[in-house]
Formats: C-alpha cells, sequence, structure tokens
C-alpha cells in the first residue's frame, strides 16, 4: 500500500497533543486493513523519521443525531505511533 492510503490523517484533539508534547506520540486514523508494520512503514516514508512502536484501536461508531433523523458516525482505526528519541513530525509546517 502507498503511505498516504495507510494514513488518512492526523487526530487533532487536545488527548493527541498532550501525547506529542509529554510523550513524543502522534496519533493517525489510518486505513482498516492496515497492520502495525504498514502503519510504521508509511509514517517513516511520508515524514522521514524513526517510529519505535505502534499501537492500534479500532474505534466503535457512536450514535448520532441530526434533526429528526437518527444515525451513527463509522467505524474506524486509530494508531498511536511513537518515534525514536530526538524525531519530531511537524504538522502543521508554515502555519
Amino acid at each position: 500500500m502507498d503511505p498516504h492510503q495507510v494514513i488518512i490523517r492526523p487526530v487533532i484533539s487536545e488527548k493527541s497533543y498532550n501525547l506529542i508534547e509529554t510523550e513524543g506520540q502522534y496519533t493517525f486514523q489510518v486505513d482498516r486493513r492496515a497492520n502495525k508494520n504498514q502503519i510504521k512503514q508509511a509514517v517513516e516514508q511520508a515524514f522521514d523519521v524513526k517510529v519505535h512502536k505502534v499501537n492500534t484501536a479500532n474505534m466503535k461508531s457512536k450514535p448520532k443525531r441530526q434533526g429528526l433523523t437518527r444515525g451513527r458516525t463509522a467505524n474506524w482505526k486509530k494508531a498511536v505511533v511513537r518515534l525514536q528519541a530526538g524525531e519530531r513530525i511537524e504538522l502543521f509546517e508554515g502555519v
């Protein structure tokens, strides 16, 4: 798989920013079929860094309500990537 097919987007939240600052861990939404080795290779190729460890979790859908209709969010896979010491990813360069 192409690295840009494996990594869908970074997860932007207070918890993910706290992990970046304190632990050096980055959170991404990834393809549900991707395994840890594919995620590691994709991050290393896309951002030119060395990955120490990858943790994954399947996130279940949540109920949503839009007006009078009801529905659910989509299931997705989350990957928390820990980089080697001294490595850093610039998610928002030039902003």
